[in-house]
């Protein structure tokens, strides 16, 4: 069994059986969810519907962390790997069309920097 795989003891008094693969998935899944959270603060500030760079770079981020966790750990769930395929594909898609359309400085222009 691979280090990935295996339980993490200082994690024991949890009750909870965690591994660094679970560690990643968590992550993954926090990040994929916080994106959310950033797009509302974003969008609070300017007084409309925005979507940030930054949301973009937590989509990708977290979709390949759960990816990663379903592909690689000793979970293997096809089903997961499904669920994280299209999501990764689709945030690399949108990251990519926004830094075509923006440029690489564009949060940095509108903060006049």
């Amino acid at each position: 069994m691979s280090f990935m795989n295996q339980e993490l003891m200082c994690l024991d008094w949890t009750g909870l059986h965690v591994t660094p693969w679970k560690l990643v998935g968590y992550t993954g899944a926090l990040m994929f969810g916080g994106r959310w959270v950033v797009q509302l603060i974003a969008s609070r500030r300017a007084g409309k519907p925005v979507i940030p760079r930054v949301f973009w770079y937590m989509s990708l981020a977290g979709a390949l962390m759960t990816l990663s966790y379903f592909m690689f750990s000793a979970k293997q769930d096809s089903v997961g790997v499904l669920q994280n395929l299209f999501p990764t594909l689709t945030a690399a898609y949108s990251l990519n069309l926004d830094i075509r359309h923006r440029g690489w400085r564009r949060d940095r222009a509108a903060q006049g920097q």
